[in-house]
């Protein structure tokens, strides 16, 4: 069987890496991949937003199924391309995806149909943003949110107005975010404790991955600008079952229902960043596909076959699958560039993946790395690797991966030392 990954991250890689583990030993496609993919699969040059080149590279490669991993090719409608030719897809369908690629049109649906979400204002222009900020009344802290997809950086945590001022001419007038800045939410900031959950849904039925808590900004203590993520970590009990049930019953499940009742029917994996407040989970954001580093904590878990679920999804029904997954913890580390998530410089050699791999319950999933024209890995990106360890506590899993990162090796090295710490 032929498994085409579409993507070059972390998160890639991990799917690759949980194919890889099938007992059906499928042959493992990705484009464009990375060096980490290479020792596993082959890769193959190629732009992911290019849907009709994908799809056309599938046909020609006779594969059986194909995964879409990042959020841009889903927005830029891959899913669609591909199933009307006739190819089996994991990935949802341009207008679902739309609950990630506009901030505005998810709350505005969550809003529709009660889901519970931060209080809002959408803004097409500077001027109505700034007059949100003073009159809206939603407070200080407040939130500034880029419309379109930003990689992770479109939002600003703004602790005065003039640091939402700030964040706003950024995206709106000098368009720091290109395009994705053209639109903004000013939005209510919500207290609480975040938290990650992700489900594999057909459209109608829903399978729950294990929690995780994801940490987003650069520095020690949540400091510094937001990122893509520094860091996760996956354990039992880290939410409540009720919790869980909840956000199933107030969050997940009406996503589901509605979108299919609006026309947009689910068909892939759907993430849900959730703050977990006084008043009870409130949906922070939706990814509609698996999240980036999450994935790489939550599938070192599992024990049972990925492609399993893969194959559902793309046939229409995951109903009656149930994966195996462990009750060991897991702790995914991010090795980033100096820089991140600013400009940064690439091309630096990495050293010492060898020996970190040797490391017992860890697997170095590779985010942002190339293979230099000397045949050594290279960084090529701000998030470069995600060390990631499994064992059977938080502690010793966190030590684990912390053991690991120690023995890698690339100029400008930057990390987060409080990962798995609170």
């Amino acid at each position: 069987m032929k498994v085409l990954v579409v993507g070059s991250g972390g998160r890639e890689h991990a799917i690759c890496w949980a194919l890889s583990r099938s007992p059906r030993a499928p042959e493992i496609i990705a484009v464009p991949g990375n060096a980490g993919i290479a020792e596993i699969g082959q890769c193959i040059p190629g732009n992911p937003n290019d849907v009709a080149a994908m799809a056309g590279l599938a046909e020609e490669l006779a594969v059986d199924l194909t995964v879409i991993g990042p959020e841009a090719p889903l927005v830029a409608g891959i899913a669609d391309e591909f199933r009307s030719r006739g190819l089996r897809v994991v990935g949802h369908g341009r207008d679902a995806a739309r609950l990630e690629g506009s901030k505005i049109f998810s709350k505005e649906f969550m809003s529709r149909h009660g889901i519970p979400t931060a209080r809002f204002v959408a803004c097409d222009t500077a001027e109505a943003a700034r007059d949100a900020v003073r009159s809206a009344g939603l407070g200080l802290p407040i939130v500034i949110k880029a419309d379109g997809l930003a990689a992770g950086k479109g939002v600003v945590i703004a602790e005065t107005i003039a640091e939402a001022d700030e964040a706003i001419d950024a995206m709106m007038v000098r368009r720091s975010l290109g395009d994705a800045g053209q639109r903004v939410l000013v939005e209510e900031a919500l207290r609480g404790r975040e938290a990650s959950l992700i489900y594999f849904t057909d459209g109608e039925h829903l399978i729950a991955m294990p929690p995780a808590q994801d940490y987003k900004r650069i520095g020690d203590g949540d400091t510094g600008p937001n990122t893509g993520g520094m860091g996760t970590f996956s354990i039992d009990g880290l939410i409540d079952d009720d919790v869980v049930r909840i956000v199933r019953d107030t969050i997940a499940e009406p996503t589901v229902r509605h979108m299919h009742l609006e026309g947009a029917p689910l068909s892939g994996m759907m993430f849900v960043g959730v703050m977990l407040t006084d008043s009870g989970p409130m949906v922070l954001e939706y990814n509609m596909r698996l999240g980036d580093p999450e994935t790489q904590s939550v599938l070192k878990r599992l024990d049972s076959d990925l492609l399993d679920l893969f194959d559902g999804i793309a046939d229409g029904s995951i109903d009656g699958l149930a994966p195996d997954w462990s009750e060991d913890a897991a702790l995914c580390l991010v090795l980033a560039s100096s820089g991140y998530p600013g400009s940064i410089e690439k091309g630096k050699r990495i050293e010492g993946l060898a020996d970190a791999a040797a490391v017992e319950g860890v697997t170095v999933f590779h985010a942002g790395t190339a293979i230099g024209s000397d045949g050594a890995t290279v960084t090529s990106g701000g998030r470069v690797l995600g060390v990631t360890a499994r064992a059977n506590s938080l502690d010793a899993a966190r030590r684990r991966a912390y053991e690991a990162a120690g023995r890698i090796r690339f100029e400008g090295k930057v990390n987060r030392s409080d990962i798995g710490s609170y």
